[in-house]
């Protein structure tokens, strides 16, 4: 903690440098996932990553991300009963 309390002194300036890169970096991911959507890849494991990461920081991935989550559960539990 002391590293970064030198690194940024004023801690507000590190919360908001923590927030931009959980953007940048959970954005690029959510981006890759979306083209994955229709280039050949594993969007739908590559999205809920992004969106968990950007859940951190954001309410509206965080709910974007339990409807997900509540679409991946209701289509396996489908599956589960016509198998």
């Amino acid at each position: 903690m002391s590293i970064i309390l030198k690194l940024f002194p004023d801690f507000s300036s590190y919360q908001r440098a923590r927030r931009f890169m959980r953007l940048v970096i959970g954005g690029t991911i959510l981006a890759v996932g979306v083209l994955l959507l229709v280039l050949p890849g594993p969007a739908f494991v590559v999205i809920p990553l992004g969106l968990a990461i950007l859940a951190g920081e954001f309410i509206w991935a965080r709910v974007l991300l339990r409807r997900v989550k509540h679409h991946i559960g209701r289509v396996h539990y489908n599956n589960k009963d016509s198998g």
